[in-house]
C-alpha cells in the first residue's frame, strides 16, 4: 500500500466524535385532579363532566362519581400541572354556567 493510506489511517484514529452531553430531560411533576363533593350538584351531571373533561367511559364515570358522594373526594385523573390547572378551570367555567356549584382542586402526586 502507499504512504498515502497509512498516513488516512493515521489521521483516523487521531480524530474523534465530538460528542455533548446532554442533560438529562426531568419529568415534569404531577399533579391529582381532585372532584369534591357537594349536596346541590346532581349526579348526572357530575357523571357528564368526567366524560367530556377527563374522558372517561360511563361505568368508570359513575365509579367515580359515587365515590365522591360517599367518600367527599375523588381522583379525577393524574396530569403535568398546566393540563391540571386547565381542567379545573374548563370544568368548573362548565358548572357555572350550567348554574352548579362542582368543585375541583388539584393536589401534588
Amino acid at each position: 500500500m502507499s504512504q498515502f493510506d497509512s498516513h488516512n489511517v493515521h489521521e483516523e484514529s487521531e480524530l474523534g466524535v465530538a460528542t455533548k452531553s446532554r442533560p438529562k430531560t426531568k419529568k415534569p411533576s404531577m399533579y391529582k385532579v381532585l372532584m369534591l363533593n357537594d349536596d346541590y350538584t346532581p349526579m348526572d351531571f357530575v357523571v357528564i363532566v368526567l366524560e367530556r373533561f377527563f374522558h372517561k367511559t360511563e361505568d368508570e364515570a359513575t365509579e367515580i362519581m359515587l365515590h365522591v358522594h360517599r367518600k367527599g373526594v375523588g381522583l379525577c385523573g393524574i396530569y403535568p400541572y398546566e393540563v391540571a390547572e386547565m381542567k379545573i378551570i374548563q370544568v368548573m367555567d362548565f358548572a357555572r354556567k350550567n348554574q352548579h356549584p362542582l368543585q375541583c382542586t388539584i393536589e401534588k402526586a
